[in-house]
């Protein structure tokens, strides 16, 4: 026993003195290459990319996509609801989905964009995802059915919760 509190205390007393280089695999990134996984959205909506879509196609796609984890219209299964919970927020039951909580719709898109769906995150094309992104907000009644969602009008869109947070992204 007293020989294991020897050498913890050398590995914590010399804590480089067994650190290596690493395996020497791959090469390093160039700044090229790093600016194409650079797919960052901030809330303002700052790099959408091109495309749009409607809540019409979004729903289609959610049928195929998102149906199995979060239920028939958003309204919850295996993962969280994506619908309702508005007028909740400031309760001690406070349902928070897509329509009550977030408060940026590029965010939404971000969101969807990066991790969804959960067994094959960012599959889906922008066409796709702006689709997904005008169905949620349609059945949150935040956006018509007619709306196009593209760069120029997610940006345009007012999330109810928007004032319900505390802006801390730099300008």
């Amino acid at each position: 026993m007293h020989m294991r509190k020897l050498l913890a205390l050398l590995l914590l007393m010399c804590p480089f003195a067994f650190a290596q280089e690493g395996p020497g695999l791959g090469v390093p990134a160039s700044p090229e290459e790093v600016a194409g996984w650079d797919i960052s959205i901030g809330p303002d909506g700052e790099n959408l990319p091109l495309g749009s879509g409607t809540p019409a196609q979004g729903a289609s796609v959610y049928a195929t996509q998102c149906l199995v984890c979060h239920g028939p219209n958003g309204e919850g299964g295996l993962e969280p609801k994506l619908v309702g919970g508005h007028g909740t927020i400031d309760t001690p039951n406070a349902v928070k989905t897509v329509g009550s909580y977030w408060p940026y719709a590029a965010t939404v898109f971000d969101y969807i964009r990066r991790s969804m769906p959960f067994q094959l995150p960012g599959s889906l094309t922008d066409n796709e995802v702006y689709a997904l992104t005008a169905y949620l907000l349609e059945l949150n009644g935040i956006i018509d059915e007619d709306t196009v969602l593209n760069a120029y009008s997610l940006r345009a869109v007012e999330m109810p919760n928007r004032d319900g947070f505390v802006w801390a992204w730099q300008e």
